[in-house]
């Protein structure tokens, strides 16, 4: 995002999060103000996952979505490592925090994708 004022919005909503954790107030409305800056470049997946974001926050008092899994390798010797992934245990600040940073960035491929990621989990929630 080019923005200098998102950019320094996603830094106060990150800054904010290792401070306090996830309360509700102020956190709701950076996320608000930062949707109004990719309202503005145009970009729907991220206005809807950041609208997405703060209602489940509101309705959860947290962020009960996992940070997705990198794409398991096809090397079978990777197996074991996968696996001790898969059953790493949720952090919703560091979750919110990486849904946050994927904000700053949406001109990379890897970003979207794992923003299409959180859209679909937050849906289905």
């Amino acid at each position: 995002m080019e923005n200098k004022q998102a950019i320094t919005v996603i830094d106060r909503i990150l800054k904010n999060l290792d401070a306090t954790g996830i309360t509700s107030d102020t956190l709701i409305d950076d996320i608000k103000t930062l949707r109004t800056y990719t309202i503005e470049v145009e970009n729907p997946l991220a206005v809807k996952v950041l609208r997405y974001t703060y209602e489940h926050i509101e309705n959860n008092d947290s962020f009960l979505i996992p940070i997705p899994e990198d794409t398991p390798l096809e090397d079978e010797s990777l197996e074991s490592d996968t696996e001790d992934v898969i059953e790493t245990e949720l952090d919703p600040i560091e979750s919110l925090k990486y849904v946050i940073s994927l904000i700053r960035n949406l001109d990379n491929a890897s970003n979207i994708s794992d923003l299409k990621y959180y859209k679909k989990a937050l849906v289905d929630f």
